[in-house]
């Protein structure tokens, strides 16, 4: 009986351990496509000559883009999605621009999301972490894009942990539009 008992135990444990594991697994899997993104505020354009893209970032929400104009961390709930567009491209495959001098947009190439949330980001290794922030990409058919290399983006956000991690907190303490 005692070791039926003790088995038992050991099995519930087990079950409870493999439970909080899968509650706090690291990876985009966390990262659910924002399928308001577009109500949220779109923050800054950028043209990309280098892969001839047309690109918006968009935050939701409002708030954040408060915090960044007090020089704060964005708050958790923060979701970043840039939106990646074909530029399209003149006879001398060069992008065309538009009445402001900016590239034309052309067929979206996908979607990358940004989020954060309260306790993501512990699994991760000192090296890699980028505070409590998880990425995914997404593709134009706005379904999770499993070629993205994920690693890469912490990567390259991991310089930036003075700025909450994103390269356009710049952007988002200069917005007039609040």
């Amino acid at each position: 009986m005692k070791t039926r008992i003790i088995g038992l135990s050991a099995a519930v444990a087990a079950a409870a351990l493999t439970g909080f594991a899968a509650q706090t697994r690291a990876g985009g899997d966390k990262v659910a496509f924002p399928a308001n993104y577009d109500k949220g505020v779109l923050y800054t354009t950028v043209d990309r000559a280098d892969n001839k893209q047309y690109r918006e970032l968009f935050v939701t929400p409002a708030s954040a883009v408060e915090a960044a104009k007090k020089g704060a961390p964005l708050p958790n709930g923060t979701v970043l999605t840039l939106v990646q567009y074909r530029a399209v491209l003149g006879a001398d495959g060069n992008p065309t621009k538009d009445a402001n001098g900016r590239f034309s947009k052309g067929d979206i190439v996908g979607y990358t999301v940004m989020e954060k949330r309260a306790g993501w980001g512990a699994e991760y290794p000192p090296e890699i972490r980028n505070g409590e922030w998880e990425y995914q990409a997404f593709t134009p058919a706005k379904a999770v894009n499993d070629k993205a290399n994920l690693t890469a983006c912490f990567q390259c956000h991991k310089p930036l942990d003075k700025q909450d991690f994103v390269f356009s907190y710049d952007k988002l303490q200069a917005h007039k539009g609040m």
